[in-house]
């Protein structure tokens, strides 16, 4: 690969919705295009806007002529100015074909040309979506960076008004001077008249739902089979919901509400209204809002139809298969649903690709679906000419409240599942000579109290430039500041004996609330569907005492904030290849900042539970492909182009019931496990990152 043709896949990320041929990053780039490559709208000027575009640039980069023109009717049932749902069976069909076509270029600098080209044909989510898996799939663009969706189409994330603020800063201050960073409200959907507003700051976190649109690219459910049939796949479908589930129930608990009620009927009313407030890239409206007590009703319009009764059928034949304990394809051919794949299988049966589902044909498309009923409350039948609400977004789901309500009810069918099989025994969960004698996590200064973690407020910045299209902005960075959880920085050290020779463990590490939100005691039941996955790493044990630590920084499951919220351009990309690779890489994790729980004043209790397994149990032979730099976040996300690098169920030990009364009893029944009370306190303050 070129340096330019790595430039030129960047730059495609960038000002999503101007003309392919107009200056990228700051103004110093542009594109130099066959005059074929000009849209009917500017064919007739290609000299004049080539010319207007090309000066007082410090780069220009070619574009080869592509030796055959893709033919596009297939995506003109989806118009520029039209949302773009992953969740629409029509919208997901487009965007199979176009990363067929995007993976079928037969060389780099052909791949470039077919973005380059097709760019202004599609409509420009549609473009995003399927360009971003090409380049995260391609093996020849292993070394492109994939820009956060947040930076891409800035206004899914952010409150409208902050962008007219941003124009006028880039309009009036130029390049040499001084511009402030622009401030995104707070709390800005609902009043604390709205109970739900107060987990407003995990829903509408830009981090979290930047991770769920990231996590959708990695695994789409269409496309050619080499991008969608991935190891595990439909598990991590479930397990990577799950967490989010918990994690959301848990911060209820930090802020005095209940569990997450299931959405099981369809056919009552939603008391949970949702006001976004954030604007749609492609037509500049508001996403729509739906009213509290909102009537679902089946939707009938031209490039979206199901009917509820529908999704009954689909959920009833799901949960009539895990009863019988199979699923049967189209042929009548029986598969078990077993403590190994059972799981997957359900998984990839529930958000239904046609290529993974069993019989998509009987078991349907229930979460997908589910998705679209709720998006379309407001206007199911198209007479108002709406588009669809946030829940029709995998950019802006996780915003809404009725998204774990949903997501609840789908977990309830995998526990369901998960709830048949037999407890965990002795011999899956011991580790023969091993105790572990010690827990601790505590963080960094040094008079901080053992097992005491602190979470306060952190403003921080991110760059908007690269997705503020038709702006001033070329001149510079445009940052907007925000406002959003933080956890202190801790170690985990832990005291483990090896009663035998020199061997391999897997440390696996989970948090467990004690208490509901009228502090009565949790159940051992309540505790695993609530046990929060804060780390996994294998560890080298030697004959007699060891002492083992780790940062929390080093997660499995999170990503650092640089890499959530990364600058655009080289003169912010790491020098030192290892870093490089990282930062290019690593997309796709829970954000850091978000780690932790917020916990309360006072201190919210959790278990801190600890067990070592072991990894001759653990361990999976790896196909011989090229390392991924990036393995941090392999929990939620895998590992790229390799197996899931833990041969366990995931979530293990708490997937399955288990065999005693509560977690002190298993801890004692197996010296392979610790835990200790560990407090969260948070610290209402806000603190300008560093």
């Amino acid at each position: 690969m070129t340096n330019t043709d790595l430039k030129a896949l960047e730059l495609l990320f960038q000002r999503p919705l101007e003309p392919v041929f107009t200056t990228r990053d700051q103004g110093k780039v542009v594109l130099e295009l066959p005059d074929s490559f000009y849209t009917d709208r500017y064919r007739n000027d290609t000299v004049a806007v080539s010319n207007r575009f090309s000066q007082d640039v410090d780069l220009k980069i070619p574009v080869q002529e592509l030796a055959n023109k893709p033919n596009l009717d297939f995506a003109k049932k989806l118009g520029r100015k039209n949302q773009f749902s992953l969740f629409n069976d029509r919208h997901r069909e487009i965007a199979s074909q176009l990363i067929t076509l995007f993976m079928g270029a037969p060389n780099l600098k052909q791949f470039v040309s077919l973005a380059a080209y097709t760019k202004d044909r599609l409509n420009p989510v549609l473009f995003q979506y399927a360009y971003a898996v090409a380049i995260a799939h391609r093996p020849d663009t292993r070394e492109v960076p994939i820009t956060n969706i947040s930076q891409v189409f800035p206004s899914n994330f952010v409150e409208p008004s902050v962008f007219r603020d941003a124009r006028q800063e880039a309009a009036t201050i130029g390049d040499s001077g001084e511009r402030v960073h622009v401030d995104i409200p707070r709390n800005y959907t609902a009043s604390d008249r709205e109970f739900e507003q107060r987990l407003a700051y995990f829903r509408e976190d830009i981090g979290v739902n930047s991770h769920h649109w990231h996590w959708h690219l990695v695994y789409p459910t269409t496309g050619p089979t080499e991008v969608v049939r991935k190891d595990r796949r439909g598990e991590l479908f479930y397990y990577m919901h799950h967490q989010i589930l918990a994690r959301y129930n848990v911060e209820r608990f930090c802020n005095n509400l209940k569990r997450v009620q299931p959405l099981s009927n369809l056919r009552v009313e939603v008391p949970e209204g949702y006001f976004p407030k954030i604007l749609s890239s492609v037509n500049n409206r508001t996403y729509p809002a739906r009213v509290s007590d909102q009537l679902l009703k089946d939707v009938d319009r031209e490039d979206a139809a199901i009917e509820i009764a529908e999704v009954e059928r689909w959920r009833d034949r799901v949960l009539a298969a895990i009863d019988q304990g199979f699923v049967e394809d189209p042929s009548g051919t029986r598969t078990p649903l077993d403590d190994v794949r059972g799981i997957d299988i359900l998984g990839n049966m529930i958000e239904a690709s046609p290529v993974l589902s069993i019989n998509s044909q009987f078991y349907g498309n229930l979460h997908n679906q589910g998705h679209t009923i709720i998006s379309f409350a407001h206007d199911p039948d198209a007479r108002h000419l709406e588009e669809f609400g946030v829940m029709g977004d995998v950019t802006t789901a996780m915003r809404d409240p009725i998204f774990y309500r949903w997501h609840g009810f789908i977990d309830t069918i995998f526990n369901k599942f998960k709830v048949r099989l037999d407890p965990y025994n002795a011999a899956q969960l011991g580790f023969d000579g091993v105790s572990v004698d010690y827990v601790e996590a505590k963080i960094g200064t040094g008079n901080a109290r053992p097992n005491t973690l602190i979470t306060y407020w952190q403003k921080s910045s991110a760059d908007l430039a690269a997705g503020l299209d038709f702006g001033p902005s070329a001149d510079g960075n445009i940052f907007a500041s925000f406002t959003h959880l933080q956890n202190a920085p801790f170690t985990y050290t832990f005291n483990v004996t090896n009663r035998g020779a020199r061997r391999t463990g897997t440390c696996r590490i989970f948090i467990c609330p004690k208490v509901d939100e009228r502090n009565q005691p949790l159940r051992l039941e309540d505790q695993r569907l609530l046990a929060i996955e804060m780390d996994k790493f294998t560890v080298e044990l030697l004959p007699g005492e060891n002492t083992v630590r780790r940062q929390s920084t080093e997660s499995s499951v999170a990503i650092p904030f640089e890499r959530s919220f990364r600058p655009i351009g080289a003169a912010y990309q790491p020098k030192a290849a290892d870093e490089l690779a990282r930062f290019r890489f690593c997309g796709c994790g829970w954000p850091q900042h978000l780690l932790l729980p917020k916990g309360n004043a006072q201190g919210m209790l959790f278990d801190l539970f600890v067990m070592i397994s072991d990894y001759s149990q653990d361990s999976v032979v790896q196909p011989n492909t090229p390392n991924d730099s990036c393995s941090t976040a392999y929990s939620f996300c895998g590992l790229k182009d390799k197996l899931y690098p833990d041969r366990r169920t995931m979530g293990f030990p708490f997937d399955r019931r288990l065999p005693n009364a509560n977690l002190t009893e298993m801890v004692g029944a197996f010296q392979n496990m610790a835990k200790t009370d560990l407090k969260i306190v948070f610290n209402d303050r806000v603190v300008d990152k560093p």
